[in-house]
């Protein structure tokens, strides 16, 4: 059945829970890209460095890929829609007292607990919109994927439009947008059934020890650390008016969101998984390496297209998480999860510092490394990926493949 036929069960045929969910999510992963455009005036406005404003990365990840081991423990306690609506409330909390801000420590603080509620709100949010969803779980991740990749495009473009009048204003946009999410969610989401287990807080790390899922973590690890160098320390490097910073991001994320939902699957389907993900990171790494060093030109059409690579990366490491072990797929999810993460914590951190240790090339020099790392692991570990791999080319992916930004 094609999932965006408008009759009963299509993509357009959803229940106002399932609308409700997936509008919230695509205001979710917007917060991920949301200062983008602005991390140049907050730092003018808050008198930082690049380094101190990076730090909002940093903070919001760190605690992200902590929150991996708890999220499972608490909606498979309290269920599903108080697990979202506890997520929510963190969000429109700290991103509202992110706007009132008077010191980037305060900021860098208040973007941690920010991450702690959207951890809680993604990790759960896919289960929720494929179990109120109807006519099965093809239309439900669609939409999904639709939702992340509309949030990571659009999510530069408010930052830029409410950034150009104040630094302060997308933080209290995003509260004001969660604040009715939250509203939709209560009215329209009905409590579904609770897991029959319970998942406890080791079980991620348990998770961890089969090879297969080690090695799609740790070549995630690495890549995650290149595009994260891209996401937070490229702004600083073009140095543009929020407007026009967030047009650049708006592209890589229109390019993130066709590779990774339209792209990805017919070149799996063509090429292999472990083809198409050790070619992509290798192209990831030219063209990050290209924008270190070409023109301001040349910066601003590499940022745009590593957006493809991005999502092509997305959507093969998941399937691959999620696929590879014999852990349930939340559990496998949470502890793969839990390792990408600290690179997405670390790149913000480190690739200012770098800058201030030699000069603005070499941050990505070692991002272009990195990635070429992840497809070393890839081309090592392809063994122990290959059943997975095997599952993909002949068209039996799980239908919980979803991008990386699942669970």
């Amino acid at each position: 059945m094609d999932p965006f036929d408008a009759g009963a069960g299509g993509i357009l045929r959803q229940p106002k829970a399932v609308w409700a969910t997936a509008g919230a999510s695509v205001v979710a992963f917007m917060g991920i890209g949301l200062v983008d455009p602005i991390l140049p005036s907050i730092a003018k406005g808050l008198d930082a460095s690049a380094g101190q404003v990076s730090l909002l990365f940093t903070s919001y990840f760190l605690i992200t890929a902590l929150a991996m081991l708890v999220t499972g423990f608490v909606s498979s306690r309290i269920g599903g829609r108080k697990t979202l609506l506890l997520g929510l409330a963190f969000v429109v909390v700290f991103a509202g007292l992110a706007g009132t801000s008077d010191t980037v420590g305060q900021l860098v603080g208040y973007r941690a607990g920010w991450g702690l509620g959207n951890a809680l709100f993604v990790s759960t949010a896919l289960a929720v919109i494929v179990g109120a969803a109807a006519g099965g779980s093809a239309a439900a991740i669609l939409l999904y994927e639709s939702a992340l990749g509309l949030g990571m495009a659009c999510g530069p473009l408010l930052g830029a439009l409410l950034g150009d009048a104040s630094w302060r204003y997308p933080f209290f946009g995003t509260a004001f947008l969660m604040a009715i999410g939250f509203l939709c969610i209560t009215v329209f989401l009905k409590e579904q059934p609770k897991p029959a287990r319970k998942t406890s807080l080791l079980d991620p790390i348990r998770a961890l020890g089969h090879g297969g899922l080690a090695s799609a973590a740790v070549s995630a690890f690495f890549y995650n650390y290149t595009f994260f160098t891209v996401l937070a320390f490229t702004p600083f490097v073009l140095n543009m008016t929020p407007y026009k910073s967030g047009a650049v991001f708006f592209a890589w994320g229109v390019l993130l969101a066709v590779f990774s939902v339209l792209v990805a699957p017919r070149m799996q389907q063509r090429f292999g998984s472990l083809k198409v993900l050790g070619g992509s990171l290798v192209l990831l790494a030219a063209d990050v390496l290209v924008l270190g060093y070409g023109n301001h030109t040349t910066a601003i059409v590499c940022t745009i297209l590593s957006g493809a690579f991005i999502g092509v990366n997305n959507t093969v490491y998941t399937e691959l998480a999620l696929g590879v072990s014999d852990a349930p797929r939340p559990v496998a999810s949470a502890g793969y999860n839990f390792v990408r993460w600290f690179a997405a914590a670390a790149a913000p951190y480190f690739a200012p510092k770098i800058e201030e240790w030699t000069d603005i090339h070499i941050p990505f020099v070692v991002a272009a490394v990195t990635a070429v790392l992840g497809a070393v692991v890839v081309l090592v570990r392809r063994r122990a990926l290959t059943h997975e791999a095997e599952e993909l080319e002949t068209g039996h992916a799980t239908e919980d493949s979803v991008t990386v930004f699942a669970n």
